[in-house]
């Protein structure tokens, strides 16, 4: 908020100013900690599926600050009087086993009985003071390289009103449940300039981000954006989340969107999406080495987008 103003710390590397990912504090000239809390209300009906994809979706914000996440605390909110504990078993042992993968330490948490069912993780992450990766520092002459598919937002509208198809819903639960970790440790081979990871502002909205207010362009090429299957078909038939218009309204005439993208491919720009992908901005002449080295991972990566010097900021969809 803008009347509150916290105490200058020279330790602090990341804190309040900017719209990062997560906070860096630095301890040593070679450790800093990656600090960073969030949770969600489910996507899924499912309490297992629902744990791993809150787990993946908070952890995510360690891996974009160019961190390893060590260790978590579990934060639920859970209303007693609506579900059995042991819906509430499931979703701690679905966070459980992504926090395994990702090796990562629970040390505990707090829960409250609240009127609404939420679950995430409040997580430290460590990361070497000199190569944290920051959101809005990207170049002109940079490219944008996208892990995930998107469109999680218009899937989970389908799903709540009983309108997905069934071979739809794989591919939706394992976008969300798969880590960030391993295309995390990958880019910190590169020369990555800026790095955020697609979540509730939409892809359009963390652009806008990235560009933090500078002079400079980003032109996204809308034919290579990943999306999920039955996306652009549920979003015709105007399965479209709340959260959708909020980004819109967020992101305001920053974005221009061309003649020739279909109306349902630009609402997905705006889609608020749960365990995104990570965005990468580096420098144009090592993005296809990147998105090769990613993909020979099993990472569904591409190149979406270009940095260029422009008169005002600005996203173009083309």
């Amino acid at each position: 908020m803008k009347d509150i103003t916290l105490p200058e710390n020279s330790r602090v590397i990341v804190g309040t100013e900017t719209s990062d990912d997560a906070g860096v504090y630095r301890l040593t000239d070679t450790i800093a900690l990656v600090q960073t809390v969030d949770y969600i209300t489910p996507i899924v009906d499912d309490p297992y599926t629902f744990g791993m994809i809150a787990a993946c979706n908070s952890l995510s914000d360690v891996y974009a600050m160019g961190g390893d996440p060590i260790t978590a605390l579990n934060v639920v909110c859970f209303p007693t009087k609506l579900f059995s504990l042991d819906r509430l078993s499931g979703i701690l042992k679905g966070g459980l086993e992504i926090m395994n993968l990702a090796g990562v330490q629970l040390l505990g948490g707090h829960s409250v009985d609240d009127k609404e069912l939420k679950y995430g993780l409040s997580v430290t992450g460590i990361v070497h003071p000199d190569r944290v990766l920051r959101n809005n520092t990207i170049r002109a002459g940079n490219s944008l390289v996208l892990t995930k598919r998107l469109g999680t937002g218009i899937i989970a509208t389908a799903v709540k009103a009983g309108l997905l198809e069934d071979d739809h819903y794989a591919p939706f639960a394992a976008s969300m449940t798969s880590l960030n970790m391993k295309a995390g440790k990958i880019i910190r081979k590169y020369p990555v300039d800026a790095c955020t990871d697609i979540t509730g502002f939409g892809f359009a909205g963390h652009l806008k981000e990235m560009l933090g207010g500078k002079s400079m362009k980003i032109t996204v090429d809308s034919a290579s954006l990943h999306l999920l299957p039955g996306v652009l078909d549920y979003a015709g038939m105007g399965l479209i989340p709340a959260g959708m218009y909020r980004n819109r309204d967020f992101v305001g005439r920053l974005c221009s969107v061309g003649p020739n993208v279909d109306r349902a491919l630009a609402d997905v720009l705006f889609d608020p999406q749960t365990s995104g992908g990570l965005c990468i901005s580096l420098d144009s002449a090592r993005a296809d080495d990147l998105v090769r080295e990613l993909t020979d991972n099993g990472i569904e990566a591409s190149i979406v987008a270009a940095v260029s010097e422009s008169a005002n900021p600005l996203i173009e969809v083309i």
